[in-house]
């Protein structure tokens, strides 16, 4: 296991979190690792994060050509891996081989296109626990105004 540098004796990562340490974190790679820092983190309660979005990226080719647009469900999955970075450095864990999986979405709303050139910011916070799972509410914003939010479930995978 790789661990992520802390900076106190809480074991409070370090921030930010670079694309590197957050790989630490999460199984997902490039092109679906859709987190590129980690800018703030309370344990057990929140976590902001952001990507900065390009022309490049492999969906704005097909999505749509002509005026390229993340999809939606994009967003929402950006949203999910923000959750799983705040699960597992609330547990003070590196991925290990772990899954998790997005099991539920609700309340969601899309009011704000994001398009290449923007820095989608994440806040995600944990609204409660059960098991292996935990409940967010997250919200995707670009220059500080809102563009999509929405609740969900995610399930850490059992071996």
């Amino acid at each position: 296991m790789t661990s992520i540098e802390t900076s106190d004796t809480d074991l409070q990562p370090a921030l930010p979190l670079s694309a590197s340490d957050i790989q630490k974190l999460l199984p997902h790679r490039y092109p679906f690792l859709l987190i590129d820092r980690v800018i703030e983190f309370e344990r057990n309660k929140r976590v902001v994060a952001y990507k900065n979005l390009t022309i490049n990226e492999p969906f704005f080719q097909g999505h749509f050509p002509a005026q390229p647009v993340m999809p939606g469900v994009l967003v929402i999955e950006a949203l999910a891996q923000a959750g799983g970075v705040l699960y597992q450095l609330s547990k003070g864990a590196a991925i290990e081989d772990k899954v998790f999986y997005l099991v539920k979405v609700e309340n969601a709303r899309f009011s704000k296109i994001i398009v290449p050139g923007d820095r989608m910011t994440l806040e995600v916070s944990i609204k409660r626990r059960i098991r292996n799972m935990a409940w967010y509410s997250g919200t995707a914003s670009v220059d500080g105004n809102e563009a999509a939010r929405a609740d969900f479930l995610c399930a850490e995978a059992q071996n």
